[in-house]
């Protein structure tokens, strides 16, 4: 195993289907496309549509599947709806991030 701040584990996600919450941006960014580029599927869920669709072009880019939904976690309604449609979607889902928070910008 490599050492040191480049070494990863290497996991084979292919078949699974990830929820990524807060993934238009940051942390959230760097968890979907990295679990894309380890074979999941990834459902990115955030509350600015441009920055999802600009991630989900880079999870395509990968050769991964990504769709992007339009969510406040604060709606509880909504969050079911989004989850809902996730797994008519895809069916089972595996991988579950909840990283969606408020930061300000400076």
């Amino acid at each position: 195993m490599a050492e040191g701040e480049n070494a990863r584990i290497q996991v084979d996600l292919t078949g699974r289907t990830a929820i990524v919450t807060g993934a238009s941006r940051g942390i959230g960014r760097a968890i979907a496309l990295r679990l894309a580029e380890s074979g999941a599927k990834v459902a990115c869920i955030a509350r600015n549509l441009d920055k999802l669709e600009e991630v989900a072009g880079e999870i395509r880019a990968l050769g991964a599947e990504a769709t992007v939904h339009q969510c406040d976690v604060t709606d509880t309604q909504q969050v079911q709806e989004t989850v809902d449609s996730i797994h008519e979607d895809y069916g089972n889902l595996h991988i579950l991030v909840n990283n969606a928070g408020i930061t300000r910008d400076t």
